[in-house]
């Protein structure tokens, strides 16, 4: 099993994933003759996947047990099982709905006694067969911890040799690949937010899909830009994450990149002919992208030269 870090602009690099590789010969018939060779099988642990799915597991995991635990609660208007049957297919219902069956111990406690029924009219005085059951669950630690190992694995293929491409290589290109539905994403979400439409003519919903696909592609150009001189400069941008402003990216997306320019403000005053104007100054991370986009930073200033002279 290898570690595999990928370096960061700033500080140590960070543990992205964990694997392995083997050969597997592979067999195909390609205009009716069979064709050999060996691929490579690289098998791959996503940290982050991961750790997401381990979050979710532990969540259901608690969610069953509280289910569970509800079965054994007398309440007004609940019913009960009524019987050993009953409590066992409903226990096995909730371990199932929230898929962790056989990821916890469950153990069952039953009593059993007679309880007499009096005389009542015509009906004689019987005795009944009572039963009550609580059922307990705990956690298999060992179970667990083998399904949390398994969680965040992928397989990849290749027929690369090691020495063109080696296995970090191969996930460093796989994490940086583009996606074609992450535009769609960005068409249909925010911040273009093509959907809802609310448009009858259809001349009117062609122009505007026109329209935001040229905001798509600004978008996607933005952050290509920006990504390869931060790549070829070896460095990160600082101040993108609000409630990080240290933090250093080196792949910032166009999305968060825009969010540094809110709050900018061109103020428009008049006094008879005469008209005055105020644009906000450009602060340190402004500049800094403006400087990493190759833009002048008069690109702002020149929309109204006045602008740091106060009105």
């Amino acid at each position: 099993m290898r570690l595999l870090p990928r370096p960061q602009p700033a500080g140590p690099p960070e543990l992205i994933a964990e694997g392995f590789e083997r050969l597997e010969p592979v067999t195909a018939e390609i205009a009716g003759k069979p064709h050999r060779w060996l691929e490579r099988r690289l098998l791959m642990r996503s940290v982050q996947r991961a750790q997401a799915a381990e979050r979710g597991r532990r969540a259901r995991l608690a969610n069953a047990q509280a289910a569970v635990t509800a079965l054994n609660e007398r309440r007004r208007g609940q019913r009960r099982c009524p019987d050993p049957r009953a409590l066992r297919e409903a226990v096995d219902a909730i371990l199932a709905r929230d898929r962790v069956q056989g990821l916890r111990h469950v153990r069952y406690t039953e009593r059993f006694w007679e309880r007499p029924r009096r005389r009542d009219g015509d009906r004689d005085a019987t005795v009944r067969l009572a039963w009550d059951g609580q059922v307990t669950v705990s956690l298999d630690q060992e179970a667990v911890a083998m399904a949390v190992r398994q969680l965040g694995w992928r397989v990849y293929g290749t027929t690369q040799p090691p020495e063109q491409l080696s296995l970090q290589e191969a996930v460093l290109a796989y994490r940086n690949e583009y996606l074609v539905e992450r535009a769609m994403g960005r068409l249909k979400g925010r911040p273009l937010s093509l959907t809802p439409m609310y448009l009858e003519r259809d001349d009117h919903a062609t122009g505007l899909i026109r329209l935001l696909s040229i905001g798509v592609r600004v978008l996607t150009l933005l952050e290509f830009v920006i990504r390869r001189r931060l790549a070829a400069a070896r460095t990160g941008l600082v101040g993108l994450y609000t409630g990080n402003p240290k933090r250093a990216t080196a792949r910032p997306t166009s999305e968060r990149v825009l969010e540094r320019f809110e709050g900018l403000t061109l103020t428009i005053i008049r006094e008879g002919r005469r008209r005055r104007y105020h644009l906000t100054p450009l602060s340190r991370v402004q500049r800094r992208i403006l400087a990493r986009l190759n833009f002048p930073v008069d690109i702002s200033t020149r929309l109204c030269p006045e602008s740091h002279q106060p009105p």
